[in-house]
């Protein structure tokens, strides 16, 4: 249909790939550990929201500038990466405190802005339109009329099946974490190994190069 082959090999590849850990997943887990499932809930939101602008900006043809202008990866990793960073410093910023940690919790971060932690976590890292442009593709037909809607089809079924991932990701870290009865120090301990990863990813992000 469509033009679209191989559909269940498709299916079974992209949840593969969506259990390999990255900065979406890191950033699930630590909402949902620290501040519980809807904190997890509204960063996978964000991060899904991210991926269905890469679909749609792939079907249309957008990510393609980024996988062949230097200039524009450029521009978006650096954008990507110096987020990341800044990330990595309010979370660590928020799990310090002058008052003792059984007296007092990290901040609590509005469900409003882990979403757009999520949205622009993803939207700004030109690896994920890069993969959209490099992985897709393999399951449309070369004669397929309708190469666009094909795309649309198969990056909506792709990140249908990452929501339902990042979920998963988001309830067994509340869960684990309610059942352990975190302390407060240890989310502040969680907060700033958190901080730590993602200062690492913005690192490598920065320092990506646009065949890598």
């Amino acid at each position: 249909m469509f033009g679209i082959e191989n559909f269940w090999l498709f299916v079974v590849s992209g949840i593969l790939l969506n259990l390999i850990p990255g900065p979406d997943s890191l950033l699930i887990a630590g909402r949902a550990a620290t501040q519980g499932f809807k904190a997890g809930s509204a960063a996978a939101l964000g991060i899904g929201t991210g991926t269905l602008i890469h679909v749609f900006a792939a079907a249309l043809g957008l990510s393609a500038i980024l996988a062949t202008s230097a200039t524009a990866f450029t521009i978006v990793k650096y954008i990507g990466g110096a987020y990341l960073l800044y990330m990595a410093y309010c979370m660590f910023k928020d799990g310090i405190t002058d008052q003792p940690a059984s007296l007092k919790s990290p901040t609590p971060t509005p469900l409003r802005k882990i979403y757009s932690q999520g949205l622009i976590t993803n939207l700004f890292n030109p690896k994920v339109a890069v993969f959209f442009l490099a992985f897709v593709p393999q399951f449309i037909s070369a004669s397929s009329e309708s190469k666009p809607f094909a795309f649309l089809i198969l990056g909506l079924v792709f990140n249908f099946n990452g929501m339902i991932w990042c979920h998963i990701i988001a309830w067994a870290s509340s869960s684990l974490s309610r059942k352990l009865v975190v302390s407060n120090r240890v989310k502040q301990w969680l907060s700033r190994t958190t901080a730590s990863v993602f200062a690492l990813f913005g690192i490598r992000l920065l320092t990506a190069s646009q065949n890598a």
